[in-house]
């Protein structure tokens, strides 16, 4: 079985010394639990999988009865070290605060038990990380799958990774495209929006939520405004409740709203977003048309190709710590901008069907950007590009 990137950390992780609580947190159908049990498999030590999923939330002693069990192993068997691995850990009402409570009760009487968390919930799992266990967990982030992993687990082309995506639940369906449409709806935005987003923030509207995720993954890569999707959205609120949603999609790692790159923070926060999804998939189903009639159209192609290029971006920034913008001035852009600590880099992505604009010259005359790039025709090939770490351009 393919293993990701995070197995080999999570494991040094739970081999070292007992330090802190090890949090696998990332977007649905990413391969957390995956990950969890290779982990398991290949380790040389005790360990109980408990999974909160069928628990009533408001029984409060399930997580102690379930960590006094482990204790008991422990003693029974005279054990120097247990794993505890809970999953769907957010399903229990006041899940934080029982945790830094057995967590700190281990820590002050020496007892060596080592916990994994996780759960299907990003929301939820960072809610209750910031309010009670600050300083007591470290984040092991998984993200979208990239295009080598793909390629290496499922033999993908690059067209293919492009239009489908990077869920690898639905890798064997896409020779069946209705099938894996019907997949990525049912197993993957249906619950992400229903369950991750509606039930777990204050959504007050929530078919409000649902149209303005549909209509942003369907404009992924282009700018729309927050007035112009209220002009295209039933059920509208208003323009600070709009924006606070696509905050909310942004933190799931489902759709985010790229803000235009600025010298000052006002602007960036008052300009027209971006959207930009997290996985290319998202753009294809709500789009609805199919990967022959996209492939085959250049113009239209072109725009998948700068998608793909911007899941690639925005699924890393929090791994190779940069912040992610566009620019633009007049018909003059510059489709992505990394910024890390006053150091930029301005991305632009040409395929075939795109004309050169003076974007890129006049961004370095007026930032003094530290380096700019070409991805596609002219410069570094898109499967390069999505195939190294963007570390060296830094």
């Amino acid at each position: 079985m393919y293993q990701r990137a995070q197995y080999k950390l999570l494991k040094e992780r739970i081999e070292e010394p007992r330090r802190h609580i090890q949090v696998v947190a990332g977007p649905r159908q990413v391969g957390k639990s995956t990950v969890v049990k290779q982990v398991l498999k290949d380790i040389d030590m005790p360990y109980t999988l408990a999974n909160a999923d069928s628990v009533d939330p408001q029984n409060g002693s399930w997580i102690g009865d379930t960590w006094a069990g482990v204790r008991q192993q422990m003693q029974f068997y005279n054990q120097p070290e247990h794993l505890l691995v809970i999953d769907e850990i957010h399903k229990i009402d006041n899940w934080s605060e029982q945790i830094k409570r057995e967590w700190d009760s281990d820590t002050f009487h020496d007892v060596n038990i080592k916990l994994i968390l996780l759960g299907s919930s990003r929301l939820l799992l960072k809610k209750g990380l910031t309010e009670s266990l600050m300083g007591r967990f470290e984040m092991i982030r998984m993200p979208h799958w990239s295009y080598p992993e793909m390629r290496e687990a499922f033999g993908w082309t690059l067209d293919q990774y492009i239009y489908f995506g990077g869920y690898p639940g639905g890798a064997s369906y896409i020779k069946s495209e209705k099938r894996w449409r019907n997949y990525i709806n049912d197993a993957i935005v249906a619950p992400s929006i229903e369950k991750d987003v509606i039930m777990t923030s204050a959504i007050y509207k929530p078919a409000l939520m649902r149209n303005l995720f549909e209509l942003g993954c369907s404009y992924s890569g282009e700018e729309l405004s927050l007035n112009k999707m209220l002009g295209q959205l039933q059920d509208a609120g208003n323009v600070t409740t709009l924006g606070n949603y696509l905050n909310i999609l942004d933190e799931s790692h489902m759709l985010a709203g790229l803000r235009k790159y600025a010298a000052d923070k006002a602007r960036k926060y008052n300009s027209v977003p971006k959207l930009q999804v997290y996985n290319s998939a998202l753009l294809s189903v709500m789009n609805g048309r199919s990967f022959e009639q996209e492939f085959t159209d250049p113009k239209r192609w072109g725009r998948w190709v700068e998608t793909a290029v911007g899941t690639h971006l925005i699924n890393h920034t929090d791994e190779w710590d940069y912040r992610l913008y566009y620019w633009r001035e007049n018909n003059n852009e510059v489709d992505f901008v990394l910024d890390r600590r006053g150091k930029s880099i301005a991305i632009e992505v040409k395929s075939g069907h795109r004309t050169t604009n003076k974007g890129l010259s006049l961004f370095r005359d007026r930032f003094h950007s530290n380096q700019t790039v070409i991805v596609g025709s002219g410069g570094i090939s898109v499967e390069d590009f999505l195939s190294h770490s963007l570390e060296p351009l830094f």
